[in-house]
């Protein structure tokens, strides 16, 4: 693999667009990482060096999110996602990537959908009022969210989900959520070495792109922080409708 111009030009982007995720952005810019830079290299290789880039953007996120969380949330959740991660890797020869990205893709857009007709259509009631924690819910889509990071860097959508209907304050959300996918991405590790995805090739070009990740997750945090409630879940429900819409059109092409 030649860490060329045309490397750069597609890795550049597809870190900074994750980036801004990490940072509390939403999971719609850090599905086009990977997409962006299998135009120059393999697929494979491409979520293989994204790993580690997504475990030093964490490491800046928990930094930068140290101060807020929702501790229940995050019990809640994790177990499911760790589980889903070891089916994941007990199945990823024989589940069809594209196959999963369809049933969140479907769901996702449902979700959001859902979400701007009950506050904006025809017989909106206003603000609905939030969820409260539920124990089955939580383990499948922290178990779908597990799965999906493993396979396809996806694990974004299933956790909003079941997280944004619950209505947190953005912050503690956002603290969560790192919090969450930081463990994942730490667990993710074993599974990675022991398939041979993180070889010496592999971690060069990731390092190559280190001062990149450090940037722009910190430019993320620096905009959640001062987006107000009103405007913090209406965005993000749009991101996430882009999320699933982005995701429909990767499993169908």
């Amino acid at each position: 693999m030649n860490l060329d111009f045309a490397f750069f030009a597609a890795a550049v982007p597809a870190v900074l667009l994750v980036g801004l995720s990490k940072g509390g952005f939403g999971g719609a810019f850090a599905l086009m990482g990977v997409p962006l830079m299998a135009l120059v290299v393999d697929p494979l290789r491409a979520a293989a060096i994204f790993l580690p880039i997504l475990i030093v953007m964490d490491i800046v996120a928990l930094w930068a999110w140290r101060n807020y969380n929702d501790r229940r949330t995050l019990l809640m959740i994790l177990p499911g996602g760790i589980v889903g991660i070891a089916l994941g890797w007990a199945t990823s020869a024989y589940v069809s990537p594209d196959a999963l990205k369809f049933v969140i893709a479907v769901s996702t857009v449902l979700f959001a959908l859902r979400y701007f007709y009950q506050v904006y259509g025809p017989h909106a009631a206003g603000n609905q009022s939030p969820l409260p924690h539920r124990t089955g819910p939580a383990t499948f889509w922290g178990m779908l969210s597990g799965y999906a990071s493993f396979v396809a860097h996806a694990g974004g959508p299933p956790f909003q989900i079941y997280v944004l209907p619950m209505k947190l304050d953005p912050k503690a959300y956002t603290g969560a959520s790192v919090r969450f996918f930081a463990l994942v991405n730490a667990t993710k590790v074993i599974p990675y070495f022991a398939l041979g995805a993180l070889d010496t090739e592999n971690l060069v070009a990731s390092a190559t792109l280190f001062p990149v990740a450090l940037v722009a997750t910190m430019m993320g945090a620096w905009i959640i922080r001062r987006l107000k409630t009103d405007v913090f879940y209406p965005l993000t429900y749009g991101l996430a409708l882009v999320t699933g819409l982005k995701l429909l059109w990767d499993s169908l092409v």
